[in-house]
């Protein structure tokens, strides 16, 4: 039968673990509503992306633009590694 204090230890490591599964692994994206109400994108950089529904339709909407900008100007644009 574990002591008292070992039942604290794995209560305090199974907290810790508990906290680290909430928070998405960097570099993962994940989504959030905002205290205003709109769409937030983390892990695309420091800060979340924050935009209002209609923008992110609209930006979604030009979907197949961005993809064809991207290959027209592939040489121009740098990639982050």
């Amino acid at each position: 039968m574990p002591s008292e204090e070992e039942l604290m230890a794995e209560v305090e490591r199974l907290r810790a673990e508990n906290e680290s599964l909430k928070r998405p692994a960097r570099g993962q994206l994940s989504l959030k509503v905002s205290e205003k109400g709109a769409l937030s994108m983390y892990g695309l950089g420091r800060f979340p992306v924050t935009l209002y529904r209609e923008q992110w339709e609209k930006l979604l909407g030009m979907a197949d633009q961005i993809r064809q900008f991207i290959a027209d100007n592939d040489q121009a644009l740098k990639k982050k590694e």
